[in-house]
């Protein structure tokens, strides 16, 4: 009598992101048409994330300071002086000095960050899979019902992004140390942890809502432009069967779309975090002040920068 047939191990990739992972299959099997049946293992999937969470820190915090020093700059950078001014605001006190004092102030707040970047891509890039199976196997009738079959599996993927883009505020404390160390260093000068949490309490949470309503479009974007990238340019049915190529791509599509969308609730987000405790004004005068003073343009301050470091 033959023995029977050991199933064959196949890899399968993440959707942003996700690491990959080892799942048994049997050959010749067919992928599931609709909906992610295999679930990917959730160790790959926070491993995978934490990873990015490392990598994006190690590349991007440079850049990531430059975007949050512009967007809470409220000085003009245009004329003569312009050069002289952005310096400045990029480099602050290391304006003047040579190239590696400059480099190196662009990385306040490291460990902070670290925390953060860490955590949140642990979260929010092995938690969305986590929602999307569970929109996949509970409401995929309303989803097919409301967009129709076709554009069902993409707009699931966002929707997941953007639910839990709004629980990320949960970390808001990590995020709003390290704009504060990026922006405004002066208001926890000479302070060890305790005291800085001792000091600024619940305030750091300030934000919050502004917060949420910037990482609901924007994780709706994020996900939402990859999985459409994957659907419709690359014409996938099962997005784990993504090459690399095909996963740098949609992932890369995705984040513009996040940025550009999220830029302007960003740029009020950082303002009012960048604060200190004495000096708290709302999101509303911001915006009212913004507009008055250095128009509509100021509200995509800093994406530049944010769009260019994605090459890292």
């Amino acid at each position: 009598m033959r023995a029977p047939m050991e199933p064959e191990m196949s890899q399968k990739k993440g959707v942003i992101g996700g690491g990959l992972c080892v799942t048994p299959g049997k050959k010749g099997s067919m992928a599931p048409s609709f909906g992610d049946s295999k679930k990917d293992s959730a160790q790959a999937r926070i491993l995978g994330s934490a990873s990015a969470g490392i990598l994006e820190l190690l590349g991007f915090h440079p850049v990531d300071t430059i975007a949050k020093r512009l967007m809470n700059n409220q000085k003009k950078t245009t004329g003569p002086e312009a050069t002289t001014t952005l310096s400045k605001v990029i480099f602050k006190d290391a304006a003047d000095k040579g190239f590696l004092a400059k480099y190196k102030a662009l990385f306040p707040g490291l460990g902070f960050a670290a925390g953060y970047k860490i955590m949140q891509r642990v979260y929010k890039f092995g938690g969305q899979p986590f929602v999307n199976d569970y929109l996949n196997k509970n409401h995929i009738t309303t989803f097919k019902s409301t967009f129709g079959d076709r554009h069902a599996k993409p707009m699931m993927q966002a929707f997941a992004g953007s639910i839990i883009g709004i629980g990320e505020i949960v970390l808001l404390p990590l995020d709003v140390l390290k704009i504060k160390m990026q922006t405004n260093p002066q208001s926890l000068a000479g302070k060890n942890i305790f005291q800085i949490f001792n000091q600024e309490g619940w305030g750091l949470y300030r934000g919050a809502g502004w917060t949420a309503a910037r990482n609901a479009p924007g994780s709706f974007a994020l996900f939402g432009g990859s999985a459409i990238t994957k659907e419709y340019f690359f014409g996938l049915e099962d997005y784990r069967k993504a090459t690399f190529f095909q996963n740098f791509i949609a992932s890369i599509a995705g984040a513009v779309a996040s940025i550009s969308v999220s830029a302007p609730l960003d740029v009020v987000k950082t303002r009012i975090q960048a604060r200190s405790k004495d000096n708290v004004e709302s999101g509303m005068k911001i915006i009212s002040n913004m507009i008055r003073n250095e128009g509509i343009l100021s509200f995509f301050k800093g994406l530049t920068p944010k769009i260019l470091g994605l090459q890292l």
